[in-house]
């Protein structure tokens, strides 16, 4: 589809490795140094990508279902889901396409191949920004559910949360615009980095935060009980143990993909930094990894929408 990268990957514009290989090897390159080379077999990339759209749709449908939980609160989860659901679905067609033309099972011309290819880069683009984002509407607004509670009501209003949603897949398809448009410029790539590491730092920051003041009232509430250090300890450690997992995966899934970003805009030519590249399947795959663990992490942990998603499930 595209005339660099890998065949089964669309996204020239972000990729210039050669073809990947079905095994996890050292690739040995006679000039530059050993490299660590994973690839993704395409049944394990679409059997994940599947099991992320089935997962997000169901939090979706659940949350459409009951009206209960048609609060500001839950249209930004049931809109990340919709954002990982758009991630997974772009990279599950992309690779059903690529297998089915190097199938010879699919024979279009190379000017509608093309038109596909933008497409799908659009979609994957526009999917990943808004997720970025609704996973930092999320981060703000527990953090205003807990530092503001008595005004939580009237400062997060449906109405304003609709303003932000809309806001932000404009300003995602805005972005995946600009991006088939001028995806050879730096300043493009150095933009989407730039967001991320902005995303990275506010969800670090409110968390942060947010551990902080509920560790200083479990403390509050130990001293009135007599008992201030195992249970203000215990709460401690978890409060951390789950602001560790929480971060540790959006980074450990994002991160590579940016990095990847990153050296192309500083060392495009490195035989280091090409090492690196050579990766680039496996950076699309934790990215669908994170649009799995998402509903785990935001939807499912919620009583009332497990019990509607058990009556979806039922009535289906």
């Amino acid at each position: 589809m595209s005339v660099q990268g890998p065949p089964r990957r669309l996204l020239g514009s972000l990729n210039s490795t050669p073809a990947a290989t079905p095994l996890l090897r050292l690739a040995t390159n006679q000039t530059g140094p050993r490299c660590l080379e994973v690839s993704i077999p395409e049944g394990l990339f679409l059997s994940l990508g599947l099991v992320s759209l089935v997962e997000n749709v169901l939090v979706v449908a659940a949350i459409a279902k009951n009206r209960n939980l048609h609060s500001p609160m839950y249209c930004f989860i049931c809109c990340l889901a919709v954002s990982d659901l758009l991630v997974s679905m772009s990279n599950v067609l992309e690779t059903a396409v690529l297998l089915l033309l190097e199938a010879g099972a699919l024979a279009t011309r190379a000017s509608v191949v093309q038109q596909l290819d933008n497409v799908i880069d659009a979609l994957t683009c526009g999917s990943m920004v808004s997720s970025l984002s609704f996973l930092g509407a999320i981060a703000v607004d527990r953090y205003i559910s807990i530092f503001y509670a008595l005004r939580y009501h009237s400062i997060v209003t449906l109405p304003r949360a609709w303003r932000v949603i809309t806001a932000i897949w404009v300003a995602s398809v805005l972005s995946s615009t600009l991006f088939i448009a001028y995806h050879n410029h730096t300043a493009v790539l150095l933009c989407l980095v730039s967001f991320f590491v902005a995303m990275l730092a506010l969800m670090a920051v409110l968390y942060v935060h947010m551990l902080t003041r509920a560790c200083q009232h479990a403390q509050g509430i130990a001293r009135l009980h007599k008992r201030q250090h195992p249970l203000h300890q215990g709460f401690g450690l978890k409060g951390a143990a789950t602001l560790t997992i929480l971060l540790g995966i959006f980074f450990l899934c994002w991160g590579p993909f940016f990095l990847h970003l990153s050296l192309i805009i500083f060392c495009p030519q490195h035989p280091t930094c090409g090492c690196v590249f050579k990766n680039f399947n496996l950076f699309l795959t934790l990215i669908i990894c994170n649009a799995i663990v998402d509903p785990l992490i935001y939807a499912f942990r919620s009583q009332e929408l497990r019990k509607t998603l058990q009556e979806v499930l039922l009535c289906s």
